[in-house]
């Protein structure tokens, strides 16, 4: 959160959007490092408490934010940064893959 504040100098709200592409600190790797933080802790929770029903949980999560990145945040991107997001996601994975 901290790099949409400083180097997008916006936030993760939709009233006040990054102004500039972050592209730096975790998003170097992953264009989106908090999504998969977080399906990566439900799934280790699922894991560590032996809960089926929790993956399946994480499962659906997943498949939610895949739907969001490629609908909502993607096309937004696209729109709002031009040139420069089509450069980064040449060269930086959706996820880490």
């Amino acid at each position: 959160m901290r790099e949409f504040y400083v180097a997008g100098r916006g936030t993760l709200a939709p009233w006040a959007p990054p102004k500039h592409l972050v592209t730096t600190g975790p998003y170097r790797r992953s264009r989106n490092p908090m999504y998969v933080g977080v399906i990566t802790i439900l799934i280790g929770w699922s894991m560590l408490w032996d809960s089926r029903t929790l993956l399946i949980y994480a499962l659906v999560v997943a498949a939610a934010v895949y739907v969001r990145v490629l609908l909502a945040e993607e096309p937004w991107a696209a729109r709002n940064f031009g040139a420069e997001w089509e450069a980064y996601r040449a060269r930086v994975p959706r996820w880490f893959i």
